[in-house]
């Protein structure tokens, strides 16, 4: 037999390839078992039911794309078995003094404040410690001598209600005068929300307030002829202004004085907020000159505004003639805007969404807008209800006895909420009560007159309670200061603790009026 040759010679066939090798012989052992033959264990129907089944899915490895399938099937084979009825419910927790329980916590504390007959004169006694700033005088000096001659005329339109008019008009003359052009008395711009045509001579003593200025900043109350002459006598026709909310006074320098100057009139619509906070000093003393000193009611809202104060001092006999006033914001308007929830139900809703739409149209409804209710009364935007205003005033002292009275417009469902601050408060008073049907006659259709009433008896009182902030109650605080030496008794509070205190459940009288010492900021 011939050796094996890698190289087969020349016409020589190619030789087979050697056998294989033999198996392993631990391949071999294991088709025999590691017990040999005939000693393999027995094994159960489990167990060779188990090898089966793993040697196929060892084998058949695609068998692994149908698990997802098998799986779904047994679950929904099991949730089919299930009865939902034991599915635990989960019940969302609301924040606290994010609902308005008000209602609930009166209903509590009413017997207890029903049976206090105390009397004492807590108008005099509540503030615990005087005031020792010192006595603040007005800055206002007002200047003598005649003016120069003027750049030109300016006229505005005051858009708003009473006291953005008010603010609008300061605003004016601080402009004027800082220009050295004449003021024409200010139009008022008729807006839908407050429906009031009056004109400025209707709600302020015209002739006062150009008297009063007429060393600082001269005012008119119409246009010369020639003037209007070029503008075919109207107004539209005069070159207007387009100024930005809160521009600085070095705008109107740099912007409208070249303007001015060159046109001899202007006109600036709309011009509520036109004019920065922050100012020099000697635009700020036009503003204050012309807001305290030279702004007087005209004589039939003042004569019938001092009447009513007489008669509220009359009446507040048993506190030495003193009375609180409260500046309360919940008519319709107020509480649509707010947007917050209260305990009118499915009504209340309703009407809010009417009168946001007759208000404001498609504001609130834009796509995207979010409306929290409970996140707006816990960051204390929520105007306080006359039955709060009650409840924060038993709290912070003031008793049965106590005067009141109340500045407010219509209320909504006056009929209802009032109630609660009536029985809490039984001498409070409104101008419709003090006055006869006949003196509040020539007032009743036009807001911004009805509000000068109301201004008017506030700022006598001993005390102001400011409840929702706004144009009114800031001019009424500056002006009390600016008269009664730089200090006057006002309450300011802080409603986001109120929303926390008035959600709590246990709280009682004690506690009512230990918290409300420190919420309501005097």
């Amino acid at each position: 037999m011939h050796p094996y040759n890698r190289i087969p010679s020349s016409g020589q066939s190619t030789p087979s390839p050697p056998p294989s090798p033999l198996r392993s012989p631990r391949l071999r052992r294991s088709k025999q078992g590691r017990f040999g033959a005939g000693q393999q264990p027995g094994r159960t129907f489990a167990q060779r039911l188990t090898w089966l089944i793993l040697s196929v899915f060892l084998r058949r490895q695609g068998i692994f794309l149908f698990a997802p399938l098998i799986y779904i099937s047994g679950m929904l084979l099991y949730m089919g078995t299930v009865s939902f009825d034991v599915v635990p419910v989960i019940t969302h927790r609301t924040a606290p003094g994010s609902v308005y329980r008000s209602p609930q916590l009166y209903a509590k504390l009413r017997p207890e404040m029903d049976s206090d007959n105390s009397t004492s004169d807590t108008i005099s006694t509540i503030w615990k410690h005087s005031y020792k700033g010192g006595q603040w005088q007005p800055c206002v000096n007002k200047s003598s001598g005649g003016l120069p001659e003027s750049n030109g005329y300016i006229y505005v339109e005051a858009n708003g209600g009473l006291n953005q008019q008010r603010t609008s008009i300061g605003n004016a003359v601080a402009v004027a005068g800082y220009l050295n052009a004449t003021l024409v008395i200010p139009n008022f711009h008729y807006h839908s929300v407050w429906r009031d045509p009056s004109k400025f001579k209707d709600i302020y003593d015209e002739d006062y307030f150009i008297t009063t200025l007429e060393n600082d900043v001269q005012v008119v109350n119409t246009i010369p002829e020639y003037i209007m002459e070029r503008f075919d006598h109207n107004m539209s026709n005069v070159y207007n202004f387009r100024i930005k909310a809160w521009s600085s006074i070095q705008y109107y320098r740099d912007a409208v004085l070249p303007k001015l100057l060159e046109e001899k009139i202007i006109r600036i619509s709309p011009f509520a907020n036109r004019l920065s906070i922050d100012a020099p000093s000697a635009v700020q003393r036009l503003r204050c000159l012309a807001n305290y000193e030279a702004l007087k009611f005209s004589s039939p809202i003042l004569t019938l505004g001092e009447s009513l104060v007489a008669r509220m001092k009359k009446l507040s006999a048993n506190n030495g003639g003193k009375y609180v006033s409260v500046h309360l914001r919940f008519e319709e308007d107020m509480v649509a805007f707010s947007c917050c929830v209260f305990d009118g139900g499915e009504e209340e809703i309703q009407d809010m969404n009417a009168a946001r739409e007759r208000g404001w149209r498609g504001k609130f409804t834009k796509p995207g807008r979010v409306i929290r209710p409970g996140a707006i009364r816990i960051n204390g935007k929520c105007p306080l209800t006359p039955l709060e205003v009650g409840l924060m005033l038993r709290g912070m002292g003031f008793d049965k006895s106590t005067s009141i009275y109340l500045a407010s417009g219509k209320i909504y469902k006056s009929e209802k909420t009032m109630a609660p601050l009536f029985e809490m408060f039984p001498l409070l008073q409104t101008k419709e009560m003090l006055a006869s049907a006949e003196e509040l006659a020539p007032f009743r259709n036009y807001s911004s007159r009805m509000a000068a009433i109301d201004y008017t008896v506030c700022f006598h009182s001993e005390v102001f309670v400011t409840t929702q902030g706004g144009n009114f109650p800031h001019f009424l605080m500056g002006h009390r200061r600016y008269s009664y030496g730089g200090h006057s008794k006002t309450v300011r509070p802080d409603k986001r603790k109120l929303a926390l205190l008035f959600d709590n459940p246990k709280i009682g009288v004690e506690i009512l009026q230990a918290s409300n010492a420190e919420y309501a900021n005097s």
